[in-house]
C-alpha cells in the first residue's frame, strides 16, 4: 500500500511556467509549521535549495492522481485532507497555513499538464504502478523481428496488416468498456474456447478500433456467440456468408458511424473496425480459418469486414425497435450475409411499381427456384425510401406488401422445371409458396441522399431456427 507522508506534499516539474513561479516560495514552505515533501517530475535541480524527490519516473506523480502542476496537497494521519492546483494564492495559504505567503505573486495562474498526460505514459505508468494484470499470455519478439510481419507468421491476421497488440494498447482499449477484463462473453467456436473481454480488446487493437468502439465490438460479439445465431455453422459452410453487422441508436453516431454515402463500402473506421473485430475474434480466439473450418467454396469480401448504421432520419422504425427495443436504445443486429445485390429502378415513382421492382429482384436470392431457404436483407436507400414515405407506407406495410408479392406457385419451381434441376421438391406440387419463412426478410434504410438504388444481401441458405437467426443486443453504455 502506497504510504503518504503527513505534512505537505508539493508536485512541480521545471518545465512549467507556474512552477518557476512558486519555486522561491519553495524554502518558505519548508520553513513552516508542516512538513514538506517536493516532487519534481523533470529535474532534480528544482526547489531553490530545498531538499526534493526526484519523481522522473512518475511513480509518485501517478500514485497521487496528479493532473495539473504544481499541486500541494496537505496529508494528515497518512490521509489527503486538500489539495489545489496551479497558484492560487488563497488556497496555497489555506492549505499551508502561512498566512503571508506568495505576497509578492500574482492572486492565481494556471497550471500545466502533468507529465503523467503525456501520450502513451498514463498506460505505461498503470502497467508498472497499478493493479492491470492480463490473463494473456505476452509474446517476446526478437530484436530484429519486424512487429506486423510477426502477427502475419504466427496467423493472427485476416491477410491484412494488423495492429501489434502492445500491453500498453490492450490496456487503453480496455478502458473504453466497463466491463472487467476476465469477463468471459460467451464460447467462441468453433473451438468453442473462452471468449474473455480482454481477448475482445486484442483484436480490436489488431482490428484498428478506438477504445470508444469497444461497446459496439462486445455487443457484436456477444450476438455472434448466441446459439441461435448458428456461428458454427456460418463459419463451416461451404456457401458464401459471414456475420453481417447492423448498428442503431446513439452509439452509432457517437462513435461516427456511417449510415450515407457509400455505407455498405470503405472509408469510415468505425464500420470497417467494428466489423473486422468481430471477423478477428472468431479467427484468433474461436480459431475460425479459412481453409481450416472455414471451409466457404467462394466467400465475399464481406468476410473482413461488413458493418453499417442504419440511417434513422426519416419516419420509418429503426430495426432496433421493430426488434422490440425503446427509441433511445442503441443495439447491434448480426445477420448471416452474402455479397451485395443492387436493385436499379430508377422510374418507378410509386410504392407499388417500386415494392414490385424490389419483389423481383428478391425472388433472385439463392435461386429464383428456392424458397423458404435463405433470409434477406433488404437496404433501402433514401431516395427509393421517399417514394413510400411520402405515401404513407411504413416499413411494415412495405414488408407486408413484398410478402404477398412474394407468394408463387411451386409448379413454376419444381425441380426439372424450365429444364433447370434445381428447384422445389416435387412434394409441393400444385400448392404456393412464399419466398421467405416468416419474419425471414429484414428492412433497414441506409445510403446516400442521392441515387435511386437499393441492394439486396441475401442471408445463408440454411436461414431460420436449424441454421441462423438474426440476433440483437443492446449495446451497453
Amino acid at each position: 500500500m502506497y504510504q503518504l507522508p503527513d505534512g505537505l506534499l508539493l508536485i512541480a516539474k521545471r518545465a512549467c511556467p507556474t512552477c518557476a513561479l512558486v519555486e522561491p516560495l519553495v524554502g518558505e514552505l519548508a520553513g513552516g509549521a508542516l512538513p514538506l515533501t517536493v516532487y519534481v517530475q523533470d529535474d532534480s535541480a528544482y526547489g531553490n535549495g530545498a531538499a526534493v524527490v526526484d519523481d522522473q519516473a512518475l511513480e509518485h506523480s501517478y500514485r497521487l492522481n496528479i493532473e495539473v502542476v504544481p499541486t500541494l496537497i496537505r496529508i494528515e494521519g497518512g490521509r489527503e485532507v486538500e489539495r489545489t492546483y496551479g497558484w492560487h494564492r488563497d488556497d496555497w495559504r489555506r492549505i499551508s497555513g502561512l498566512a503571508g505567503l506568495g505576497e509578492g505573486l500574482p492572486p492565481l495562474r494556471p497550471g500545466c499538464g502533468s507529465k503523467t498526460l503525456e501520450p502513451g505514459i498514463a498506460e505505461q505508468l498503470a502497467l508498472r504502478y497499478g493493479q492491470v494484470r492480463f490473463a494473456s499470455r505476452a509474446i517476446t519478439l526478437g530484436d530484429a523481428e519486424d512487429a506486423i510481419e510477426a502477427c502475419y507468421e504466427r496467423g493472427w491476421t485476416d491477410g491484412l496488416p494488423v495492429v501489434p497488440p502492445t500491453r500498453e494498447r490492450v490496456l487503453r482499449m480496455l478502458q473504453g468498456a466497463t466491463r472487467r477484463p476476465d469477463d468471459v462473453l460467451g464460447m467462441a467456436p468453433p473451438d468453442l474456447a473462452p471468449c474473455t473481454v480482454e481477448k475482445v480488446a486484442i483484436n480490436a487493437v489488431m482490428a484498428g478500433c478506438k477504445p470508444e468502439y469497444m461497446p459496439v465490438v462486445l455487443a457484436a460479439v456477444e450476438a455472434a456467440l448466441v446459439d441461435e445465431f448458428g456461428m458454427h455453422g456460418v463459419l463451416c459452410t461451404t456457401m458464401f456468408a459471414g456475420p453481417v453487422v447492423i448498428v442503431n441508436g446513439p452509439a452509432a453516431k457517437a462513435v461516427g458511424m456511417n449510415s450515407g454515402v457509400n455505407a455498405l463500402g470503405q472509408g469510415n473506421r468505425a464500420n470497417a473496425t467494428i466489423g473486422r473485430a468481430l471477423q478477428l475474434v472468431i479467427r484468433n480466439v474461436g480459431g475460425g480459418r479459412p481453409g481450416e473450418v472455414d471451409r466457404a467454396t467462394l466467400g465475399n469480401p464481406g468476410k473482413y469486414s461488413f458493418c453499417f448504421a442504419e440511417a434513422e432520419d426519416s419516419a420509418w422504425e429503426p430495426l432496433s425497435v421493430e426488434r422490440g427495443f425503446e427509441r433511445q436504445a442503441s443495439t447491434v443486429t448480426l445477420f448471416a450475409g452474402e455479397g451485395v445485390q443492387g436493385i436499379v429502378d430508377q422510374k418507378s415513382r410509386t410504392p407499388e411499381s417500386l415494392a414490385k421492382s424490389f419483389a423481383l429482384c428478391l425472388r433472385a436470392v439463392d435461386h429464383p427456384k428456392l424458397a423458404m431457404a435463405g433470409d434477406a436483407l433488404l437496404v433501402v436507400s433514401p431516395e427509393h425510401s421517399r417514394v413510400f414515405i411520402e405515401a404513407g407506407w411504413p416499413k411494415a406495410r412495405l414488408r407486408d406488401e413484398l410478402d404477398a408479392l412474394l407468394q408463387s406457385p411451386a409448379d413454376d419451381m419444381l425441380a426439372g422445371a424450365g429444364g433447370i434441376a434445381e428447384g422445389l421438391p416435387a412434394a409441393l406440387a400444385g400448392k404456393t409458396v412464399p419466398k421467405f419463412r416468416p419474419g425471414g426478410l429484414i428492412i433497414v434504410r441506409a445510403g446516400g441522399s442521392a441515387g435511386l438504388f437499393s441492394a439486396v444481401i441475401a442471408g445463408w441458405a440454411a436461414s431460420g431456427p436449424t441454421g441462423s437467426t438474426p440476433v440483437t443486443r443492446e449495446i451497453a453504455t
